[in-house]
């Protein structure tokens, strides 16, 4: 393939705080190493339909205390087609694009590994998801920022818990991965978290019952992960049912985990992965994702990221549980 002139850059999936950061990274280094730079709106959407703009440093000044993406973002079911991935190559030959960067999950990343093995393009990832699920990197964009925004809406909501002796279920995000549950509920001195990871033949609220709340406390905090059968809703329930005597009360927080600006440590993260994706494209490197483990940036290979599950750490759930007493 001929050198490589100009990198495009996406993302997709779900937004995440910190993604601005990482496109204005990404286009500022880019451009100080001597590239040109285009931003595709609305992901890989876009891609097909030739959403694409040229990028200077203007375009990106001041977008780094911006939550969300300036790029947009959406989901493509027309790009899980070799059709559409066709078009999506077609824009690139159009817009002269000679590598590609993507900031998504798990899906998004997929997607980049189809594309580039598809038609041999290089394409590099960045791990923005506010769920930290992508194995490979000890964190990703946006998880810090939506860690403190719970920690945040927790300790108001811990004010009525303990005014009125009410256990409360917080429903957070991550349906598939426990990370903001556990560490959200470690941060906030919560009693319990109940996690997908634990979602075996083990009944988590008998468990959390057994530990003694029925004895010491008349108020306390589950944190929850969402699931469509098993999340906050359905634990409350439960204890209505099973234990009359508590006052119970659900909230679900929802969106709002999603926004704001992100955090030093996210802004951070995001620059410092930018700045290793254009790094990456000098080296000719393709079909890999930016991670930080220990401290360093690494490339991961896209088939290992998407295929490996990464897990909670379980030294952090025994963590919660003598903390909870």
């Amino acid at each position: 393939m001929s050198k490589i002139k100009t990198i495009g850059i996406l993302t997709s999936g779900g937004d995440a705080p910190g993604m601005n950061a990482a496109i204005r990274a990404m286009t500022r280094t880019g451009i100080y190493n001597g590239f040109s730079v285009k931003g595709i709106y609305r992901g890989y959407e876009g891609l097909i339909h030739d959403e694409v703009k040229p990028f200077t440093t203007e375009d990106v000044s001041g977008i780094i205390t911006r939550g969300g993406t300036i790029l947009k973002t959406a989901r493509s079911k027309d790009f899980m087609t070799l059709e559409g991935m066709q078009k999506a190559y077609e824009t690139c030959q159009k817009e002269e694009i000679d590598a590609l960067v993507v900031i998504g999950g798990n899906g998004s990343l997929t997607g980049a590994l189809k594309f580039g093995m598809e038609f041999n393009f290089p394409v590099v990832g960045l791990p923005g998801t506010i769920d930290n699920d992508v194995y490979g990197t000890d964190a990703t964009i946006g998880y810090d920022t939506t860690l403190n925004t719970i920690m945040d809406c927790v300790d108001r909501i811990r004010d009525t818990a303990n005014s009125h002796e009410r256990i409360f279920f917080i429903e957070v995000m991550g349906r598939d991965a426990g990370f903001l549950a556990q560490n959200s509920a470690i941060a906030c001195g919560a009693e319990a978290a109940i996690i997908p990871e634990e979602m075996t033949d083990e009944d988590q609220l008998a468990e959390f019952m057994k530990r003694g709340i029925r004895k010491s406390k008349k108020s306390c905090i589950v944190i929850v992960s969402e699931s469509p059968k098993c999340g906050a809703l359905y634990y409350a329930d439960r204890v209505k049912k099973e234990f009359p005597e508590f006052d119970v009360r659900v909230s679900i927080l929802g969106h709002l985990q999603r926004g704001g600006s992100p955090s030093a440590r996210d802004r951070v993260l995001a620059s410092w992965m930018g700045a290793a994706a254009v790094e990456a494209i000098k080296q000719g490197q393709r079909n890999v994702m930016i991670g930080i483990r220990n401290n360093d940036a690494i490339l991961v290979p896209f088939s290992e990221c998407i295929r490996t599950d990464k897990t909670v750490d379980k030294r952090l759930i025994k963590v919660l549980n003598e903390l909870s007493i």
